[in-house]
């Protein structure tokens, strides 16, 4: 208790008078930005929301262009000297027929093909509406009947019909973490509004919400939402089928979310300023959204944090057993469809890249809900007492 004591004296010495004054928002930031591991998964997760605009910029080949000539591609190293001087370039490919429809590739160590920044490829539209043909790498090569006949570089090599693994994992990034976003969200809207009910009526209100969330949670996940996912019609598009996924999600994600607003509210509606709007003659919906909601604000995004992995997971996992996105449609679960037999993967483990950005994402989501968890109670652990009577001298 000594340590937390002077831990807390050394805080409000660092920040004065701030320390005491500070918001709730304040105090948030303070202690997160201490929690080194949940500040740098923020950083991360960051760069890959910010990617999602620039997934085909990011691409080096066309994503649905099917090569004959290279199935099964290995990934393909970007060299960066030549003879003592720097060159960014592959060496060449020689394809020649093997075993059944198996194809043996050489290294052509003589033929090397530059490698350039802004260089053009295939066409797609830039933020779904500015089309243009170019990408920050790509084969310097300006002759497009070269191009057309060239492969891609292929630096994480090619699936079982020739498309670039690197391009489908850029598109599969965006598909994957814009469902388990989208249906995150829509899980804390429906659990805002029914924990937010439940906690201030009470009664037999809160009574009926409380069993339909026990009710819920009883029910085994990827079981529902397989039913659920199977009744998709297949002939709709990707963005319905995608909609749909994260409508499936969030049918059970919502609980979570409702029980903590629902717990939190229960404490919170017998607070002074609560009473205070109450005599004033504030509506129901008011004193709930003004002024009770606010205080739980910190505590449902930390929830938030925790729910988005589980989401991320379910997608993937609805979509390597063939009831989620479907192909031409990528998203993490789609690129592992092609790994499901083992001696796939065993031959050919390139095409298990997918699962790194799925354990990382997955860690940094773990890192950065455990970090905000701990700064959604600025107050918490022991510095509740300490914190509000420690002066700016720090005794």
């Amino acid at each position: 208790m000594t340590g937390q004591v002077a831990e807390n004296a050394k805080q409000a010495q660092l920040y004065g008078e701030e320390f005491n004054v500070a918001t709730q928002w304040q105090l948030m930031w303070w202690r997160f930005r201490k929690h080194k591991p949940a500040v740098a998964s923020g950083i991360i997760l960051a760069l890959f929301y910010l990617l999602f605009p620039f997934a085909e910029f990011l691409g080096m080949g066309d994503p649905a262009r099917i090569s004959e000539s290279y199935h099964y591609l290995g990934p393909r190293p970007i060299r960066f000297f030549d003879e003592g001087s720097f060159r960014l370039h592959v060496n060449g490919l020689g394809t020649f027929p093997g075993h059944g429809y198996k194809r043996i590739y050489k290294v052509l160590e003589d033929e090397k093909i530059d490698v350039g920044f802004f260089t053009k490829g295939f066409r797609y539209k830039f933020l779904g509406f500015i089309e243009t043909d170019r990408h920050l790498f790509g084969f310097s090569d300006p002759d497009p009947e070269t191009y057309d006949y060239r492969p891609s570089p292929f630096i994480l090599g090619s699936d079982d019909v020739g498309r670039d693994s690197w391009s489908r994992l850029m598109l599969s990034n965006r598909a994957s973490l814009s469902i388990g976003l989208l249906a995150v969200a829509i899980s804390l809207v429906v659990g805002v509004v029914v924990g937010g009910i439940s906690g201030y009526c009470g009664g037999w209100v809160d009574s009926l919400v409380r069993c339909i969330i026990e009710f819920k949670t009883k029910i085994p996940a990827l079981p529902l939402w397989m039913i659920l996912a199977a009744a998709v019609p297949q002939h709709w598009t990707t963005l319905q089928v995608s909609l749909a996924i994260a409508v499936i999600l969030s049918i059970l994600g919502w609980t979570g979310i409702a029980r903590t607003v629902r717990d939190k509210l229960l404490s919170l509606r017998e607070e002074d300023y609560v009473w205070a709007a109450r005599v004033t003659g504030a509506s129901k919906s008011r004193i709930v959204f003004r002024h009770m909601l606010p205080g739980l604000y910190s505590h449902a995004i930390a929830q938030v944090s925790l729910a988005i992995p589980g989401m991320i997971i379910g997608e993937t996992s609805l979509s390597f057993l063939g009831l989620g996105l479907r192909p031409p449609a990528m998203s993490y679960g789609v690129m592992l469809i092609q790994v499901q037999n083992p001696t796939v993967a065993t031959i050919y483990p390139w095409l298990m890249f997918v699962v790194i950005p799925v354990i990382i994402v997955i860690l940094t989501f773990n890192f950065l809900a455990d970090g905000l968890r701990d700064a959604a109670d600025p107050y918490g652990h022991g510095m509740r007492d300490a914190d509000v009577t420690t002066s700016k001298d720090g005794y």
